[in-house]
């Protein structure tokens, strides 16, 4: 019964921290564009010069 006294607030302060850590990142924008690198990794970039060797 100890345990459960001592392991409940600290489940619940863990979850308090994810819950901060999902908030900064929606507000930091780290959601914004889902779909950009799935886009980009189908196209080469041919504005870059290749470099020799």
């Amino acid at each position: 019964m100890d345990n459960l006294l001592m392991l409940i607030p600290v489940a619940l302060g863990l979850g308090f921290l994810g819950l901060l850590g999902f908030l900064w990142a929606m507000k930091s924008g780290q959601f914004d564009d889902l779909d950009g690198a799935a886009h980009r990794i189908l196209f080469d970039d041919d504005d870059q010069p290749k470099r020799k060797v």
